[in-house]
């Protein structure tokens, strides 16, 4: 690692676009090893700062310096439609890991035994023979599994090549690692796993997101673009909002909206606070309630405040699934659904990618029929839907304006025009023409045209996408005040921790509720990357010593032991295995456990592809093979809870 005084300086930088300044005469000094969150509002010039230090664009006036020799990691935004595989896109990353294995085959080829020699040695010393197992490690936690890790880079969607591009940046070894947005199109799993990984990052970390979880968890520092200047603040984004809130004490104005929003929660902690099933969500309102009057003046200045309206009619219940399976076509992805929605819920939804969470949205909303069993709505139910795509199905042909007076024509132009301000569309731009608008912009637009329909039951998948921290935080107080119905899908854990009065828990083919809280949920998927940490530590040892017997001809110089020395290290050697030899004993036995279970979940997970299973005529055989799939699952992670806390008794006895 790089170590100097300072890893990144700027002195008296400025930069224009499009004759407007983003940036004037600014100053800032990044030290190593520090974990910097950009933010600002869209547009305002961060992913333009991080092209300044890569060198991709010069500065107007002043300069970027690094030390000599800065090894950079970036988040790539666009994939091309490859023909490599996965996991050799991701190991391009490593660009001196590919050179030598170039320089390595072209000296076998030529048979130079001493150049090989050479580059087995180069090799050794990048760690390159456990390159493999941590590029394979990298997608794995960013969701891929082992079949997809095969598969070329063509075959994946936008979102996923989005993920192999933020494998490939962690796989470059870097003194100086920037992450552009590195949490969109991830599920809380992997942002979990993410954020583990780069909390272990030992080089310096500027990374660009709208996540104030995330940054909370990670930033050390961070840098505020504001009115055409960097400000630093030190600490991570709750911090930052305080601070900042200090800072503009003075702007400080009554927010009448906060108010109602703070009798709320009083009301929520009064009603709810004695009963033991809603205590924890109490408590939660209780420190939402204190963290809003705490940092009110830090969002003074946003140029968002809107609301949700509601339709006046309601329904009790609003819509009902009973004994539903959801899936498509003729697979079900989701089985023996029962679920009420009444009046006033706010549920977030948990689970994996792939689980089935968006196939549980979109079948409330109704653009998924059932497989079987029944969807009832009531009478004055009224659906507003925000579905992961939703901005490829805006029209780009029609303006804001336009869209608004086609849903509802008797509205006048005044009354529109009103409401789109809230979103962030004033004057001139709400006739802007669409297919100019940037991502952050269309995901306001579809959000304003869910909310002009005035639904009583909203249904959000992912909302916070491509929005900034100021229009989540409108966003957010939006919903604190929406009296409908909400369902939310969202990697945003404030998001979920502010809304949410419980949980559902999308998995393993169920739609179970969720008892715990998010932090509950969280602690265990936490639990799980520890025991896949203490899996992926014995697979680098392994490729390590494979690494070793290749190698063994660069040891060869190396002292040569004495024989008492050796005497003595065999003896105690002996005495450590002698003490371990249970512990390992149990280990090994639990592995084989473990690999037997993993290969009975195959066989019955192929059994669940065969689609002549999803024949009305072996309906007997379809559930119970979804109830040994379950089984299986629970079994497996029985052991792997056992081996767990078994390595980590044999660790803390070997160290």
């Amino acid at each position: 690692m790089i170590e100097s005084a300072a890893m990144l300086t700027i002195n008296h930088l400025s930069i224009q676009r499009s004759g407007q300044y983003l940036l004037e005469n600014v100053d800032l000094t990044i030290n190593p090893g520090s974990r910097i969150a950009i933010v600002g509002a869209n547009g305002c010039g961060k992913s333009t700062l991080f092209s300044l230090i890569m060198g991709q664009l010069t500065a107007d006036s002043g300069n970027v310096r690094m030390p000599g020799g800065t090894r950079i990691a970036h988040m790539a935004q666009e994939t091309p439609a490859l023909d490599c595989s996965a996991l050799d896109f991701v190991l391009d990353g490593d660009k001196e890991l590919r050179r030598i294995q170039a320089a390595l085959q072209q000296a076998e080829a030529d048979g130079d035994g001493m150049a090989v020699a050479h580059y087995h040695q180069a090799l050794d010393a990048i760690d390159g023979y456990t390159a493999e197992v941590r590029a394979r490690q990298l997608l794995e936690g960013l969701g891929f599994r082992r079949t997809q890790q095969e598969q070329p880079v063509a075959s994946f969607s936008g979102g996923w090549r989005i993920r192999l591009n933020l494998a490939q940046a962690l796989m470059c070894p870097s003194d100086l690692m920037l992450l552009d947005e590195p949490t969109n199109h991830l599920d809380l799993d992997a942002l979990v796993w993410l954020e583990n990984w780069l909390l272990r990052y030992s080089g310096t970390l500027l990374f660009i997101s709208h996540d104030r979880d995330f940054i909370d968890h990670l930033a050390t520092h961070i840098v505020h673009f504001e009115h055409r200047c960097l400000q630093l603040y030190t600490g991570n984004y709750s911090q930052f909002e305080v601070a900042r809130a200090s800072r503009l004490a003075q702007q400080q104005a009554m927010h009448e909206k906060q108010q109602t929003r703070i009798a709320e929660i009083q009301n929520y902690v009064r009603k709810f606070g004695a009963k033991a099933t809603k205590a924890r969500q109490a408590q939660s309102r209780l420190k939402e309630l204190a963290r809003m009057e705490l940092i009110a003046p830090a969002h003074v200045d946003s140029p968002f405040k809107f609301s949700l309206p509601c339709s006046d009619k309601m329904s009790s219940p609003l819509l009902v699934l009973d004994n539903a399976t959801l899936g498509y076509g003729q697979k079900p992805v989701v089985d023996k659904v029962n679920l009420t929605l009444l009046p006033g819920m706010r549920i977030g939804v948990l689970g994996a990618n792939g689980e089935g969470k968006s196939t549980l949205v979109k079948t409330l909303a109704g653009e998924l029929n059932l497989l079987s069993g029944d969807r009832t709505g009531g009478e004055h139910l009224k659906i507003g839907y925000f579905a992961q795509h939703q901005l490829e199905a805006l029209d780009v042909t029609a303006t804001p304006l336009q869209m608004l007076q086609k849903q509802r024509p008797s509205a006048s132009e005044q009354e529109i025009r009103n409401f789109l301000g809230g979103f962030g569309f004033p004057g001139d731009q709400a006739t802007g023409d669409v297919r100019n608008f940037s991502g952050g912009e269309r995901a306001r637009l579809a959000l304003a045209l869910i909310a002009w329909n005035r639904p009583n039951l909203l249904l959000l998948d992912e909302p916070t996408n491509h929005l900034d921290l100021e229009m989540r935080h409108a966003l957010n107080i939006a919903l604190q005040e929406y009296p409908g119905t909400v369902i939310v899908v969202s990697h945003d854990r404030h998001l979920l921790r502010a809304l949410a009065d419980q949980f559902v828990w999308v998995h393993a083919g169920k739609v179970e509720p969720y008892d715990g809280s998010l932090e509950d949920y969280e602690a265990e998927l936490t639990r799980l990357l520890k025991l896949k940490a203490i899996a992926e530590k014995e697979s680098e040892r392994l490729a390590g010593q494979n690494g070793d017997d290749i190698n063994g001809e660069a040891e060869a110089g190396k002292d040569v032991e004495s024989a008492e020395d050796k005497k003595a290290r065999k003896r105690e050697e002996a005495e450590r295995r002698q003490k371990l030899s249970p512990l390992k004993k149990q280990i090994g036995q639990l592995e084989q456990k473990m690999e037997s279970l993993h290969e009975t979940l195959a066989k019955v997970e192929d059994r669940l592809s065969d689609n002549d299973l999803y024949q009305d005529q072996n309906k007997d055989q379809l559930k119970q093979a979804l109830a040994d799939q379950q089984t299986v699952k629970q079994e497996l992670s029985d052991v792997e809870e056992q081996w767990l806390a078994l390595n980590e008794e044999l660790e803390s006895l070997s160290s």
